[in-house]
């Protein structure tokens, strides 16, 4: 898998790759990253990336030319000896864009080549738009530029490409993978400050932890993150339990 990721700030990367699990698969070759300077691609001599907004307003706009320039280079250029045949997926990165989830991560990360466009100031004009495939978000929120959101993006997608996790099962439990928050976790010592591990998880009996581990999924889903309950296909006895939790909520 390459990333490549289109920013003014490409120095904010080299760092942040190189460390924990992200780094090591790409010292280990299983991922690529690389962040390109849109300064690159301008034609003046200031190397102009921004500008004021036509009919006015707060704040600077990134310009559609450098970035234009950027996407043709990298996109279709600089693919070409890594994969010739496949064109990678271009993303850009705004708080107007879909919500990142597990759903469409794990759609990501079936890609061979991913380029993600780090929007900045204002924003971008809005004729940069037609040029790419998807706009996702991080959250209902706005930060200072999209270098931390593409981060997000290759961390959330490289985990869940094979090799760079030690195992499968790590991402495959992982919180939304199913639709549900993960449960509870607990590792040694068996007490802590007078609090100890469920005597379930000590009993060797997979199937009830498997099922004790599905009931404080449900719960915690419901306590937390209930929305997500709604639009879930639960089995009749998962329904049972929700049911029960909601009960209980409302002191029946």
């Amino acid at each position: 898998m390459v990333f490549d990721i289109l920013t003014v700030l490409p120095g904010f990367f080299t760092s942040a790759m190189d460390q924990g699990v992200i780094g090591r698969a790409a010292r280990a070759g299983t991922i690529t990253v690389r962040a390109h300077d849109i300064r690159e691609y301008t034609t003046d001599s200031h190397r102009t990336v921004d500008d004021a907004p036509y009919g006015g307003g707060a704040g600077m706009v990134m310009k559609p030319d450098p970035i234009a320039a950027a996407l043709k280079a990298v996109a279709i250029k600089g693919g070409a000896e890594e994969a010739p045949d496949d064109s990678p997926i271009l993303i850009l990165v705004t708080p107007q864009g879909r919500p990142l989830t597990q759903k469409i991560a794990a759609g990501l990360a079936q890609q061979k080549r991913i380029v993600i466009l780090c929007g900045r100031y204002e924003g971008v004009d809005e004729r940069v738009r037609p040029m790419v495939d998807m706009e996702l978000s991080i959250g209902d929120y706005v930060i200072t530029g999209g270098e931390v959101a593409a981060l997000v993006i290759v961390d959330a997608v490289g985990r869940l490409i094979p090799g760079v996790l030690g195992s499968s099962a790590s991402s495959e439990a992982d919180s939304f993978s199913d639709g549900l928050l993960e449960g509870p976790q607990y590792t040694r010592p068996e007490l802590f400050e007078g609090a100890g591990v469920p005597d379930v998880l000590l009993s060797g009996n997979h199937k009830e932890i498997e099922r004790w581990r599905r009931f404080e999924s449900l719960k915690r889903t419901f306590e937390r993150r209930p929305d997500l309950l709604e639009t879930l296909e639960l089995s009749p006895e998962e329904r049972a339990v929700v049911d029960e939790l909601k009960r209980q909520s409302e002191g029946f």
